[in-house]
């Protein structure tokens, strides 16, 4: 009978030990006064995304509305209080005007986190943050870029060609294996030098290994909070974010091709070789080692092969549910087309002021990454969130979120925000590019590195896809759009499937091109 009690009074006592501990872990934004959404202990506010009730994209926004006249407003990242930013000043001031308090990213420096993910741009942090940024910010200068178009144009008229002439009873597609593909070519190319053709060769080791390094499932999205949020437990249990077969064969890809350039005097207008150019001028302890440079390969390639697609995926989505949207962005195509006589120049792309507005609006509605984190390397005092509150005294090492979808979705910001509409991009998109409210890219020195690189790589394949073919929903295509609840990453619930066929009608002078709906 004792030791039944005492096991009864040892369970009591872990059950008050427990509750004290986790009144006192989840009580900070309510001592302070700060509007929060209270969660479940452990799992913390995120609870809905984890058990998958809702998507990342619904659950940030549920987040971001707890509170609508308040300037932030907080939540728990398990045991992690984090605080939201809603007030667009307030989120320039902070991103922009005071970025030497809030630089960095949480961090991804544990054993868990390979080379890939702690020596990357997004991971990487203070000073060598700076110096990899000022290293590679000219792979994406005006120059540059139109160098990597005439890479990218192509593979897109690759790709807008074999999708004119599928055969008249397959031509029920899914568009994400398709732009994925087009996607892994192009960074194949533009990133690492390499030449791939995912359509002929569709089981190329580039493709699957790049498929399975930025495939987010529920297991996937799983080890990346666990190595995101508690890297000790990550340690302890061995998970790796990469496969180290996968991460091997990006290492070697990268010396394999640095050797041989060195080797043949090769020179090609992509990242590797800007990164080549640097050896003997960064000074001791600060040259880009083959991980280093392997890091920053593979975030281009990280970033770009899933979120890229992404994004066309749901730009042609909205531009294949909505017949008028086709035709008006198909007239300026054809426009484009008989003004350069069947071809598109790197500038006449970048003046197709409708296509730029039906691009901005997919990333507008669709944002691929729906938040992104800050975290304080300088103590700062925030304004009170509500009006008769007090400051908040943000800590060093303590975390902000920028929520993106929630900013985009803000009927305050962006009107009938359930809508696509591209013409608010059309007459001054820079209005709204410079207002803070647009934040698919970020805002400020930590902005997307790659931004423009993406735009032109989305808008060179949407312009041949539908220079030469038509979308029309079928019995597969979901309308309205439901996003997957499975993972982090935003994409569609049962994929983004159309009939793609040719144009009966297209300009005349395109050239290599489908030009009668006969394939010929």
């Amino acid at each position: 009978m004792i030791e039944v009690w005492s096991v009864i009074l040892a369970l009591v006592a872990v059950g008050l030990a427990a509750y004290y501990y986790f009144k006192g872990a989840y009580n900070y934004f309510e001592v302070r006064g700060i509007p929060h959404y209270k969660g479940l202990p452990v799992l913390g506010s995120m609870w809905k995304a984890v058990f998958q009730r809702v998507t990342f994209a619904e659950a940030v926004l549920e987040l971001y509305n707890v509170r609508k006249d308040a300037k932030y407003v907080g939540f728990y990242d398990f045991f992690t209080p984090v605080i939201i930013i809603r007030d667009i000043e307030l989120l320039k001031t902070i991103t922009v005007k005071n970025f030497d308090h809030f630089q960095d990213h949480r961090s991804f420096q544990s054993d868990a986190t390979d080379t890939l993910f702690s020596k990357n741009l997004f991971g990487l942090r203070g000073e060598r943050w700076k110096e990899v940024r000022t290293l590679l910010s000219p792979a994406f200068t005006s120059s540059k870029m139109k160098a990597m178009y005439k890479l990218m144009r192509e593979c897109a008229e690759r790709y807008g060609n074999f999708l004119a002439t599928i055969p008249e009873g397959q031509r029920c597609l899914e568009l994400k294996d398709a732009f994925t593909r087009y996607t892994n070519d192009v960074i194949a190319t533009c990133a690492f030098g390499v030449n791939v053709d995912s359509m002929a060769d569709r089981n190329n080791k580039f493709y699957e290994y790049g498929r399975v390094a930025t495939s987010f499932g529920r297991w996937q999205s799983v080890k990346f909070f666990i190595v995101r949020s508690m890297p000790y437990l990550a340690n302890l249990l061995g998970i790796k974010l990469v496969d180290p077969v996968i991460a091997e064969f990006f290492k070697d890809l990268v010396s394999s091709t640095i050797k041989a350039r060195d080797e043949n005097g090769i020179v090609r207008p992509d990242m590797i070789q800007l990164m080549m150019e640097t050896r003997g001028k960064l000074g001791p302890g600060k040259e880009l080692t083959i991980d280093d440079m392997t890091a920053q390969a593979f975030v281009f390639f990280f970033g770009g092969f899933e979120s890229t697609s992404t994004l066309m995926c749901f730009a042609a989505y909205e531009v294949g549910v909505n017949p008028d949207i086709q035709t008006r962005l198909q007239e300026e195509i054809d426009e484009v087309l008989e003004n350069g006589n069947g071809k598109v120049s790197y500038e006449a792309i970048n003046d197709m002021k409708y296509l730029d507005a039906v691009v901005n609006e997919a990333l507008r509605m669709y944002p691929v990454i729906v938040a992104v984190d800050r975290v304080c390397t300088k103590p700062f005092e925030l304004p009170p969130a509500l009006p008769e509150g007090k400051p908040h005294h943000v800590k060093e090492d303590e975390f902000l979120w920028i929520p993106i979808y929630g900013i985009q979705y803000d009927p305050q910001h962006f009107e009938e925000p359930d809508k696509f509409n591209p013409d608010r991009f059309f007459d001054d998109p820079k209005r709204i590019m410079n207002s803070g409210t647009f934040l698919s890219f970020g805002m400020g020195p930590r902005m997307c590195i790659g931004n423009r690189f993406a735009l032109m790589e989305a808008k060179v394949l949407l312009f041949h896809v539908f220079a030469r073919c038509n979308l029309k929903p079928n019995s597969k295509t979901t309308i309205p759009m439901e996003l997957s609840k499975k993972g982090f990453q935003m994409t569609a619930k049962d994929g983004f499937w159309f009939d793609v066929e040719p144009r009966k009608t297209v300009c005349p002078v395109l050239v290599g091109s489908v030009c009668n709906g006969t394939g010929t």
